[in-house]
């Protein structure tokens, strides 16, 4: 009997084998990039001001874009779906943390923590809502399986 090779490092990947974590991860790392890309161009680029309507628009489809990772990833399992989420939502509430100190005027808008709340009952609610639907999926399937085997005849065997 053989044992699996370790590399020396490997246990800095272990978060590779949980798929919520991963996908979450990688989530909030996408969400960080466009929400800097987002900020940058508001800020720096004063020659687009006369687009800020569609830039805005074009930032928040491909914000809710990404939110949606998740729950399409997870749509079957509203655990790990809340997890990921969450996961995501944890890393762009720090990175909204790390861009309020650059950008003063951020925090006047919504603080760090109300960001936090507002993803997480999000995600709270898409995540219990998907699990009722899947209970209401399961039960009429399971009463339909039922009307079907009460329907069906009965074949007994001729006793001779």
């Amino acid at each position: 009997m053989s044992a699996r090779p370790q590399l020396p490092g490997s246990r800095w990947f272990w978060w590779l084998r949980n798929a919520p974590l991963r996908i979450g991860i990688l989530t909030g790392i996408y969400l960080s990039c466009v929400f800097i890309s987002w900020l940058l161009i508001a800020n720096r680029l004063p020659r687009l001001e006369p687009f800020a309507s569609i830039r805005n628009l074009v930032a928040g489809v491909v914000a809710v874009i990404l939110l949606l990772i998740p729950v399409l990833r997870f749509r079957l399992e509203p655990l790990r779906m809340f997890v990921s989420g969450l996961t995501a939502w944890t890393i762009l509430t720090f990175t909204y943390v790390a861009t309020e100190m650059h950008f003063s005027l951020l925090e006047s808008r919504m603080g760090a923590l109300h960001i936090y709340i507002m993803g997480a009952v999000t995600y709270g609610f898409v995540s219990v809502f998907h699990w009722v639907f899947l209970m209401c999926a399961e039960a009429r399937q399971r009463h339909i399986e039922q009307l079907e085997r009460a329907a069906s005849p009965v074949v007994r065997p001729r006793s001779n």
